[in-house]
């Protein structure tokens, strides 16, 4: 995470709880020209456009006033959507027993680059995933972590 992420976390957090909402993640992001701060958020009952409207709503005013970020940005308050990207200890721990995909920096040892199966274990060192067995991977080599979405009809 990066300071700016960090900052605006801090900021914002206790306001979307407080209305009802988790505060999944922040990202301070470049997209084309335009830098992007995207808050996501959820709950139980799933995100509508409706409640992002709230949360920018609510945000924005504590956002101006304690100005975190110097240069010009769009605010954009989303859902995590169906394949959630898990970024923190907390989001990993959370899905332990759900299907995830693991993409690497670069090819390991038995020359993969993406993993898919279930979440086992996390520690500060590796991810354990189940395949057909258990493996480790190295969390210095994961460069991302997704949930795969599962149409259980």
């Amino acid at each position: 995470m990066s300071k700016i992420e960090e900052k605006v976390e801090d900021l914002v957090k206790k306001k979307i709880e407080n209305i009802g909402y988790e505060l999944f993640d922040v990202l301070y992001l470049k997209e084309g020209q335009d830098l992007i701060l995207r808050i996501v958020i959820d709950n139980e009952k799933g995100i509508t456009l409706d409640d992002c409207e709230k949360v920018n709503n609510e945000i924005k005013d504590i956002l101006d006033e304690a100005d975190p970020i110097s240069e010009q940005y769009l605010l954009e308050v989303s859902s995590p959507g169906i394949e959630r990207l898990l970024r923190k200890d907390w989001q990993l721990r959370k899905y332990i027993g759900d299907k995830i995909t693991v993409k690497l920096f670069k090819k390991d040892e038995n020359g993969n680059k993406n993993y898919e199966g279930i979440l086992s274990q996390v520690t500060d060192e590796f991810l354990e995933i189940e395949i057909e067995e258990k493996i480790k991977i190295p969390r210095q080599n994961i460069s991302q972590v997704k949930t795969v979405y599962q149409d259980d009809l």
